[in-house]
């Protein structure tokens, strides 16, 4: 199909989702595998169970400022509150669901994620797939390395016939492109056969990752049925992908299929903690999200069974109006690809279970906070995407909730800066009044909310089997050095997010490029130059409260507290001899530490 008929297509895309939309109760989603019907009876209990918890806190917080009256700077608090609750409000009613369906309800994941049930274990190969991995300045040896691990687990399935591989190059180092080409030249000289490797190097990275894919499709799309990106760091086990394939083959209707992706064990001190938290919080929210979205899911760009010609003809992403940082290619295309496979007519499902997907984490803050400030980039676009048409209206919720993520971050530095402002003008008289344990309450609930994702992981790791993690000991003080990882690291999130808004109006642009994959110690003086507004913010609001109300200055210390000690965070959670100690004492370890897969020791033992 030529790429002038995409627009054509996307018309009829547009009719197609508008018919799903509005088809009788009683019929079923694309792959037949689930009712309409049933859907929408979730997504509005998920709704009123969400919306009260948003109001209920809302007017809590209403209550406690009202005590001497309602002023602007009473509105201004509870706008920041609205702009930022919906997150955690939704973060806690995943995570309940997802628990209660992991540990009380028997087959969930077939409950959650019908579309399993079509296909079998010994159901025969049909369909040639295509596994792709971008690469962006990328350490060739590492990337090949692990793209030879998931290929050797592959062959192992007896299915590697029907797969190719793919090297997607965006590399603009001649240095590193040579070494490159050299790798794959010798991967063709190590597996000749059927199932062959495919190099390709663009001479510039147009529409960054999603550009590549999309160049990937119009050269080669025509000779699969199915690909299967990877980044860099990516690994999946062969059995893993054969499954996938196999329940794409059964649900013809199903456009893409996202593995639940865990983190690797690392021996960086920084993304072991990390990951740890993450492996609690999002195998539960998971559950929970995939439950009410259904067939209508994300995926996240990687790991993940996509179907070639409908991804072709209908995800073809919009160059947006205006200059970078918010005009131009869109950085974050995950998210928006998905919405627009299922406005095509086919379905993105999530699989909530933890089956042989594996990334990495990035090794030190200052890597993670790079990330993370081009993910905010690429959401932040999304608001020009908002009157995009034929949208399922819970694509358009999903696309709310992407600009809500890094919009609510900024607004809570907002709300502790104009609480502050609020305390030094309150004369003391209303201060005397102030209800202080209903705000007591309010403060603690809004904590319990926000870490509810990791307490129902680390309860649902404790029901199913404290021995996966080294015993009820080790899972135990692994969750409490993240709580308190936890209260370091997410303010400093959210000041980065502040910061790069407040930037982006001035012009500032995010960079595309390789990322650093290994542990290394931080240098201070990379810290404190990447670091030294935080800290400043922190002290500065810190010795503020301070001076005009002593005794409020308790109420800021969960945030301020990371704020100020970001910078000697930043290089001693990168110390490699901190990262070895844990490594070795399986401090805060993943259960493949304790029972590690082959394509895991694998992995590793290239490494060493």
């Amino acid at each position: 199909m030529s790429i002038e008929s995409t627009s054509a297509e996307a018309k009829t895309a547009i009719g197609v989702a508008t018919n799903v939309t509005s088809t009788p109760a009683d019929e079923m989603t694309p792959t037949g595998t689930q009712s309409v019907r049933s859907i929408w009876r979730r997504r509005v209990i998920f709704g009123a169970l969400a919306t009260s918890t948003m109001l209920a806190m809302a007017a809590w917080l209403i209550h406690i400022l009202a005590h001497d009256g309602f002023g602007i700077l009473d509105a201004l608090l509870v706008a920041c509150f609205l702009t930022y609750v919906p997150w955690i409000a939704i973060g806690f009613w995943n995570s309940f669901i997802g628990f209660f369906f992991m540990n009380l309800v028997k087959n969930p994941v077939e409950k959650i994620a019908p579309v399993v049930l079509k296909a079998h274990e010994n159901d025969p190969i049909t369909v040639r797939s295509a596994i792709t991995m971008t690469v962006r300045n990328e350490d060739p040896a590492r990337a090949f390395a692990r793209l030879r691990v998931i290929k050797k687990s592959l062959d192992k399935t007896g299915q590697t016939d029907h797969f190719d591989f793919f090297v997607l190059s965006d590399t603009n180092r001649d240095d590193v492109a040579a070494l490159e080409k050299a790798a794959a030249e010798a991967w063709n000289k190590e597996f000749p056969g059927a199932s062959k490797l495919f190099y390709r190097q663009r001479e510039s990275n147009v529409g960054y990752k999603a550009g590549n894919i999309r160049d990937f499709c119009e050269r080669w799309g025509k000779n699969y049925e199915l690909m299967i990106p990877l980044d860099a760091d990516s690994i999946m086990t062969g059995e893993t992908i054969v499954k996938m394939v196999r329940i794409h083959q059964a649900n013809p209707r199903l456009g893409i299929l996202q593995s639940l992706i865990v983190g690797m064990p690392s021996s960086s001190f920084f993304a072991r903690v990390y990951q740890f938290g993450m492996r609690h919080g999002l195998r539960a929210y998971i559950s929970g999200y995939a439950w009410w979205h259904a067939d209508c899911g994300l995926f996240w760009g990687h790991n993940t069974t996509i179907r070639i010609q409908p991804f072709y003809d209908y995800c073809k992403l919009p160059l947006l109006p205006g200059k970078p940082p918010f005009g131009g290619h869109i950085l974050s295309h995950d998210h928006i690809e998905a919405m627009m496979m299922r406005r095509a007519g086919f379905e993105v499902r999530v699989i909530p279970e933890e089956v042989g997907s594996y990334e990495e984490t990035p090794p030190t803050l200052l890597d993670f906070e790079a990330r993370d400030v081009r993910w905010a980039n690429g959401n932040l676009q999304y608001t020009k995407l908002l009157d995009m048409p034929g949208l399922q209206p819970v694509s358009w919720v999903q696309l709310i909730m992407a600009i809500q993520m890094f919009i609510g971050q900024g607004a809570v530095v907002l709300f502790a800066i104009l609480a502050a402002l609020t305390i030094a003008l309150t004369p003391a008289s209303s201060a005397a009044t102030f209800p202080v344990w209903s705000a007591f309450g309010f403060y603690a609930l809004f904590i319990f909310l926000f870490l509810a994702p990791r307490i129902f992981g680390v309860v649902d790791a404790l029901w199913r089997s404290a021995a996966r993690y080294g015993g009820t000991a080790r899972l135990f003080l692994g969750g409490a050095i993240d709580m308190v990882f936890t209260f370091v690291h997410a303010p400093l999130q959210m000041f980065a997010a502040s910061y790069f808004m407040v930037a982006a109006l001035f012009g500032r642009k995010t960079k595309w490029d390789g990322q650093q994959r290994d542990g290394y110690r931080v240098p201070w003086k990379a810290a404190a130059k990447t670091f030294l507004p935080h800290t400043l913010l922190g002290i500065g609001l810190l010795l503020f409260v301070l001076i005009v109300s002593p005794k409020s200055a308790i109420w800021f210390v969960p945030l301020v507290f990371g704020l100020i000690v970001v910078i000697p965070f930043a290089v001693y959670t990168s110390d490699t001899r901190l990262g070895a100690w844990a490594e070795r004492n399986k401090f805060c370890a993943m259960p493949e530490e304790f029972d590690m897969p082959e394509e895991i020791r694998a992995v590793q033992a290239t490494a060493a």
